[in-house]
C-alpha cells in the first residue's frame, strides 16, 4: 500500500488527521482512475452527452486536488469530494435514463457517505448518507413516472455487463477504501501500544524512584494527589548513625573515590534497613538517618532499630576496604513522639521534627566511635534483651542532663530468659548516676 500521510499532511497533524486526509487522497485517485475507464467506454459507444458528465468529474475532482496541495485546506477539498461522489452518479444515471438503463449506476454515490464516515467522523457522515437516501428514493420516483426501459441507447446484454462492471468497480473502491483505513488504524494502535508501553515503564520507573524517596505510604498518598502531608506519631524509634573519620579521608580520595565509597556503604544501610522493616529518611553528608514505627505492622521496632545498629557497627568494622581506611561508626538512638511530613514541591522530602530527633542526633554526637548510645526511653523498652554499659550522664542543650546508656550486644535466648521479669513483678528501673 502507497505510503501517503506524509505527501497530504501538515507535520502538525494527528496520526487520526494524517489518516483521513490521506483516505480522501486514496478514494479520489480510485474514482479519477474509475472515470477514465468510464470515459472511455462511453465514447467508445457514442453516447457523448453522457461521457461529458465523467468528464466534468475528473475536471472538478482534479482542480480541488490541485486546490488542496497550494493551499492545504482540507474541508473544502473534503466537501467538493464527497459532493462529486453523492451527486455525479446520480446525474450520470439521469443521463442515461433510468437505473436499468445506466446499469445501477447510482450505486457509486453510496461512496460519500462512507467516504465521509472515515474522513469526517460518525457524525458529519450522517446528513451525506440522509442525502444518499433521498437522492436514491428521487431516483426511483423518476424511474417510476419517466423511465423508458432499453430505449436509452444500449442494449440490455451491454446493460448486464455494466452492471457487472458498477458493482465490481464500486465493491472493489469500498473494499480497498476501508481495508486502507484498517490497516492505517492497526499500524497507530501499534504505535498507541508502544507508547503506552514506555508509559507505563516510565510510570513504574517514577514510582520506584519515589518508594526509593519516601516511605511506601506516604508515596500511595502523594500518588493520590493529596495535599499537604503532615502526621503525628506518639511513638517511634529514630536512629542517628555517623561515619568516624571520613571527613578527613575525603581530603585524600577523588570526588569518584569518595562517592563510590559512600554508596556502598549506605547501600549496604538501605539493605539492612529493608532487611528489619524500617524507614530510611535521609542521609546528611556521611550521616545516616532511619526510623521505626512509622509502619504500625511492626510491633517490635525499637528491637529492630537496635538490631539494624549493632549489625550497622559490625558491617563497618568487619568489611575489608572500610577497615583499610580506618572508618568507624557511633550512632545514637531515642523513642519519643515525633511529627512527620513531605516539604517541597520540587525534589520534595519526607522529615521528621521534635525533640525524640534532636535527642538522637545530640547522642549520636557524643557518641565516640564503635558506641551506640540510647536514651532512658528506648533502654526500658528492650533492656532485657541486649547487654548495655553502666548509665552515664550528658548534657543535652535545650534538655539539660539526661541519662543514656551504651548498647552493646544482643543476649543470647538463654540469657534473655534469665533477665525477663517474673510474671505480675514491676520491673525494676535503674537508678540514675549520681
Amino acid at each position: 500500500m502507497i505510503e501517503l500521510p506524509e505527501i497530504t499532511a501538515e507535520t502538525t497533524d494527528t496520526q487520526e488527521e494524517k489518516l483521513r486526509k490521506s483516505l480522501l487522497i486514496f478514494a479520489c485517485a480510485f474514482m479519477n482512475l474509475a472515470v477514465v475507464l468510464w470515459l472511455a467506454i462511453y465514447w467508445m459507444m457514442g453516447l457523448n452527452f453522457s461521457a461529458n458528465v465523467p468528464l466534468g468529474y475528473q475536471l472538478i475532482s482534479v482542480t480541488s486536488l490541485i486546490y488542496y496541495f497550494k493551499t492545504r485546506r482540507f474541508e473544502p477539498f473534503r466537501f467538493v469530494q464527497l459532493g462529486l461522489f453523492l451527486f455525479a452518479p446520480f446525474v450520470m444515471q439521469w443521463s442515461l435514463g433510468s437505473s436499468v438503463t445506466s446499469s445501477g449506476v447510482m450505486l457509486w454515490a453510496l461512496l460519500a457517505p462512507i467516504g465521509a464516515l472515515v474522513v469526517s467522523g460518525w457524525r458529519e457522515s450522517i446528513p451525506w448518507f440522509v442525502a444518499y437516501i433521498v437522492m436514491t428514493a428521487a431516483s426511483g420516483l423518476f424511474d417510476y413516472f419517466l423511465g423508458y426501459g432499453s430505449d436509452g441507447g444500449m442494449p440490455i446484454k451491454t446493460i448486464g455487463v455494466f452492471f457487472a462492471l458498477n458493482f465490481a468497480a464500486m465493491s472493489s473502491i469500498i473494499y480497498f477504501l476501508v481495508r486502507y483505513f484498517v490497516v492505517e488504524m492497526d499500524k497507530i494502535k501499534d504505535q498507541l501500544d508502544q507508547q503506552h508501553q514506555l508509559l507505563a515503564e516510565e510510570q513504574k520507573k517514577s514510582e520506584r524512584v519515589l518508594l526509593n524517596v519516601l516511605p511506601n505510604s506516604i508515596a500511595q498518598r502523594l500518588k493520590n494527589h493529596q495535599g499537604l502531608i503532615a502526621d503525628g506519631h506518639a511513638d517511634v524509634t529514630v536512629m542517628f548513625a555517623d561515619l568516624v573519620n571520613f571527613t578527613q579521608l575525603t581530603e585524600s580520595l577523588s570526588p569518584e573515590q569518595m562517592v563510590a565509597l559512600l554508596n556502598t556503604i549506605f547501600s549496604s544501610f538501605d539493605e539492612l534497613s529493608e532487611k528489619y522493616g524500617v524507614e530510611k529518611i535521609k542521609t546528611i553528608g556521611d550521616a545516616y538517618m532511619v526510623v521505626g514505627g512509622l509502619n504500625r505492622d511492626r510491633v517490635d521496632y525499637t528491637c529492630d532499630i537496635a538490631d539494624l545498629a549493632l549489625e550497622m557497627r559490625d558491617f563497618v568494622v568487619n568489611h575489608p576496604e572500610l577497615s583499610r581506611f580506618k572508618l568507624g561508626i557511633h550512632s545514637g538512638i531515642a523513642t519519643g513522639p515525633v511529627v512527620a511530613g513531605v516539604i517541597g514541591t520540587k525534589r520534595f522530602i519526607y522529615d521528621l521534627w521534635g525533640d525524640t530527633v534532636n535527642i538522637a542526633s545530640r547522642l549520636t554526637d557524643e557518641a565516640v566511635q564503635g558506641v551506640i548510645q540510647v536514651d532512658k526511653t528506648t533502654y526500658n523498652r528492650i533492656r532485657y534483651d541486649y547487654a548495655f554499659e553502666p548509665p552515664a550522664t550528658i548534657h543535652v542543650k535545650g534538655k539539660g542532663e539526661m541519662v543514656m546508656y551504651r548498647l552493646t550486644a544482643r543476649l543470647d535466648d538463654s540469657t534473655r530468659r534469665a533477665n525477663a521479669p517474673l510474671p505480675g513483678a514491676v520491673p525494676e528501673v535503674p537508678a540514675s548516676p549520681a
